[in-house]
Parts: structure tokens; C-alpha cells; sequence
């Protein structure tokens, strides 16, 4: 039976990276994780809709100041995730998957352990934490409430993440799909019940999105010990080489420097918008959720296609990689400018479905154009970043990522300095379109790479 067939005759997640025409290949990868991508940004506003029935405002800004906890978690996952999930992929591509399974199981133990030592250290320093993420007087209970139980239970997050991207290194994006489905109903379960039935307020809140993530996680534990094509059994091995290690981290901690300068970025540019009045941040707020669109469609897109380009890299074959990338693009490019362009010409009855202020209309209708210029890039800087993640390129990955954070921090502030609020508002689309070109030039030494390697005599080893 061909490997790229299951037992009754059905294509497998294999062939659809290696054999299928590049459109089916890119539906097959892309289209579930790109509808498992809008289904998840439903579930990271159903505990604020809850705790918003409670009434409580101070209830409210503690969930909303706890979110950089979930990004750390989120971050810490996917240093494993994404770092053993491209390294495996690379493997199965080069025709060497026996070692998989040491690495997943690897990625899965060391997640657990990482978050425990992340719940350890913060318990240690809870009362720094929760004043450091903005707490006052009136949200710090609250706060802290929530940071703890979040914590507590941070583990499950970080493997969950982990498991997610090792689901999605054979290519099995429906699965993974399947996973975020999951979670996001039993969240639409558990936040009325814990929040509002059992009066367990932000603590429930917590709660729920622990045993949300808890529920995805068995699921991708049964799919991989149980249905993998390369991975069953993983939880058996926990033992890597120093050498597989590095691999998996020099992908891996990419993830931790991007997750760590959004939170900056957040923070600076919030700090900044508020200056100019609630209007002003009302404004951007919603700019943010309306451009959040095409990149979460973009999103869903890349990473979908990330095991797709690491077996192809890993197996030689440059030119159905290169394929692959042109149609991404291409579709990126067709989704941005669509959309930015329905969004601009209709940008007044879509701001109204927010608000009625003129006001934050007329602020944000500017805003929301800086943003969708922005949007015009964002796809392009993810597509480079993870092409130079699915091929194992560590400094073009590390570089693009710490780029990405740390060049805001200087832009916003000189702009800021120099135009003011005008600065603020374009800060994020100058550093978008610097990325974007910085990705495009580590691109030209990394095609010329590519173009080597296709010329190769069949036959050399990857």
C-alpha cells in the first residue's frame, strides 16, 4: 500500500503534501486552519461577553489584564510546538520519520514541565505579576484571582498549543481544526455555567479556559498516540539529543521573542492612544478588530502550508515548494487587496456597526486606513517568516522575529515625538512594511538556496 493511501484506499494527509495538485494541496492544509482560525477568535471574546453580564467593570479590566498571561503560555507551547512540528515534518520529507517520535514526545514532556516552572516562578512573584500587569487598586483582587487560577492551570495551555502544531506537522489540519472546535464549544458550556451559574466570576473564567484547552488536548493526544501516521506511541520517548534539541529550539524560541514583543507592542501602543482620549483608543480598538480579518484569514493560510513546505525542503523537491509559495502569495495578495478595498470604500456603515460617536467615526475611519495600509504587508512578513521556519533557516527566522517587536519600540517613539498622534497611529504600519522588506531580502540569499539545490542531480541527499 502506498504511503500516501490509509488502509481503506483514502488519500492520506502525506499525499496531499507530496502528490496533489498544489490548489487541492493548499484547500486540503489551509482551508481548515484558516475556519479554525475565525472559530478561535469567537473564543477569545466569550469570557469577556460573560463576565460582561455580571456587570462588574472591575471584573471586566481583570480579565482584560490577564491577557498577556495567555500569550506567555501560548508563546511557551509553541516553542516546542512549532520548533519539534517543522523538525518532524522535515524528517518525514527526507524519508528518515523513524526519529519523530522521540522528538514529539520530547516537545510534549518538556511543555508539561515548562509549565509547571512557569506556574512555580510566577507563583513565587504573583504579587510583582499582578501590578505589573496593570492592576490598581480597584481590578487587583480580581486580578489576581484570575492570574492564579490561569496559572495554576497554565500547563494544559502551554501542551496544548504544543500537541496543535505536532498534529500539524503530517499535514493534518483537519484534525487540528477539529481540536479548536472542540475547545471553543465546551468554552460556550463552561463560561455561562462557572461564570454566571456557579458564581465563580473571573475565577470561572479562568477556570473554563483551562478545562477548554484540557479537552482539545486529550483529543490531540488521541489522534497522535492512536491515528498518526508517523507518531504513534510518542508518549513513550522523552529522551533527545543535545543536537535534536538545538533544532527543535532554534525554530522554537522564535516563537517566545514574537509572543513577548506583542505584548510589548500592545502595551506601548495603548499607553500612547490613551493620551489623546477614550475616543482616540475607542478608534483604534476598532481598526484593530476590523483589519484582525484578512490577517487572521492569512494566518490560517501560512500556517496551514507549513508542514507542506518543510517536507518539500526536506525532500528536494524545490519545485513544488516554490509552487507552493507562489500560490500563497498569490492568495494572500488577492485576499488583502479585496478586502481593503471593499473595508475602504465602506469604511463609514462599517465603523458605524461599532459605534454611533461621532467622535470615534472620525478618528477612526483614519486610523482604520494606516491599518488596512498595514494589512496590505502583514501577510507577506508571515509568509516569509514561515517559510524560513518550515525549511529549518534559524537566523533569517530569529532575525525577522525579534525585528518585527523590537523595531516598533523606537518607531512609535520617534514618531510619536516628532507628529504626535498622527506618529502613533502610522507607528504600526512603518515597522509592517520595514519587516515586510527586511523578509524580502533575507528572501534573495535564501531563493538563491533554493535555485542550488533544484539544479542538484537527482539522487543527492537533502
Amino acid at each position: 500500500m502506498s504511503t500516501t493511501e490509509t488502509a481503506n484506499g483514502k488519500k492520506s494527509n502525506q499525499y496531499y503534501l507530496e502528490k496533489s495538485p498544489i490548489g487541492r494541496a493548499v484547500a486540503h492544509l489551509s482551508i481548515p486552519m484558516m475556519l479554525g482560525m475565525s472559530v478561535g477568535t469567537v473564543y477569545n471574546v466569550i469570557n469577556a461577553y460573560f463576565i460582561g453580564l455580571l456587570h462588574n467593570t472591575s471584573m471586566l479590566s481583570a480579565i482584560t489584564l490577564g491577557l498577556p498571561i495567555f500569550t506567555v503560555l501560548m508563546a511557551a507551547g509553541n516553542v516546542f510546538g512549532v520548533g519539534a512540528g517543522t523538525f518532524i515534518t522535515r524528517l518525514v520529507g527526507g524519508g528518515t520519520p523513524e526519529k519523530g517520535k522521540r522528538i514529539a514526545g520530547y516537545a510534549f514532556y518538556g511543555s508539561l514541565i515548562a509549565g509547571l516552572l512557569i506556574a512555580l516562578i510566577s507563583f513565587l512573584f504573583i504579587g510583582p505579576l499582578v501590578n505589573g500587569l496593570g492592576a490598581d487598586a480597584s481590578t487587583h483582587d480580581y486580578t489576581k484571582i484570575y492570574a492564579m487560577t490561569l496559572i495554576g492551570g497554565g500547563f494544559v495551555i502551554v501542551m496544548n498549543f504544543t500537541l496543535e502544531q505536532l498534529v500539524r506537522s503530517e499535514g493534518a489540519s483537519r484534525q487540528s481544526m477539529y481540536g479548536i472546535f472542540i475547545s471553543t464549544g465546551l468554552s460556550l458550556i463552561l463560561d455561562p455555567l462557572l461564570i454566571l451559574g456557579l458564581d465563580m466570576h473571573v475565577m470561572g473564567a479562568a477556570l473554563a479556559m483551562i478545562l477548554a484547552n484540557a479537552s482539545s488536548a486529550l483529543y490531540y493526544v488521541y489522534f497522535l498516540q492512536k491515528k498518526s501516521d508517523h507518531l504513534r506511541g510518542f508518549m513513550s520517548h522523552f529522551r533527545l539529543s543535545i543536537r535534536d534539541q538545538l533544532e527543535v529550539y532554534k525554530i522554537g524560541v522564535s516563537e517566545l521573542f514574537q509572543s513577548a514583543f506583542m505584548i510589548v507592542t500592545t502595551l506601548l501602543f495603548n499607553h500612547y492612544m490613551i493620551e489623546y482620549g477614550a475616543q482616540v483608543l475607542a478608534g483604534a480598538g476598532i481598526g484593530l478588530r476590523i483589519v484582525q480579518i484578512p490577517e487572521f484569514l492569512a494566518m490560517g493560510l501560512f500556517i496551514g502550508l507549513i508542514p507542506f513546505f518543510a517536507f518539500n525542503y526536506a525532500g528536494s523537491n524545490i519545485a513544488r515548494f516554490k509552487a507552493g509559495f507562489k500560490a500563497a502569495a498569490g492568495i494572500i495578495g488577492g485576499v488583502a487587496i479585496v478586502f481593503v478595498g471593499l473595508v475602504y470604500l465602506l469604511r463609514d456603515p462599517v465603523l458605524r456597526l461599532f459605534s454611533s460617536d461621532p467622535a470615534v467615526l472620525e478618528v477612526g475611519g483614519y486610523i482604520l486606513g494606516a491599518m488596512l495600509i498595514s494589512a496590505l504587508f502583514n501577510g507577506f512578513t508571515g509568509l516569509f517568516l514561515t517559510l524560513f521556519q518550515a525549511s529549518g533557516q534559524g537566523t533569517p527566522t530569529m532575525i525577522m522575529s525579534i525585528t518585527q517587536g523590537v523595531l516598533y519600540i523606537p518607531t512609535i517613539i520617534v514618531l510619536h515625538a516628532t507628529f504626535g498622534m498622527h506618529g502613533v497611529i502610522w507607528s504600526m504600519t512603518v515597522t509592517e512594511l520595514i519587516t515586510c522588506l527586511l523578509g524580502l531580502i533575507l528572501f534573495i540569499p535564501f531563493n538563491r538556496k533554493l535555485n542550488a539545490r533544484q539544479a542538484e542531480p537527482e539522487g543527492l541527499p537533502a
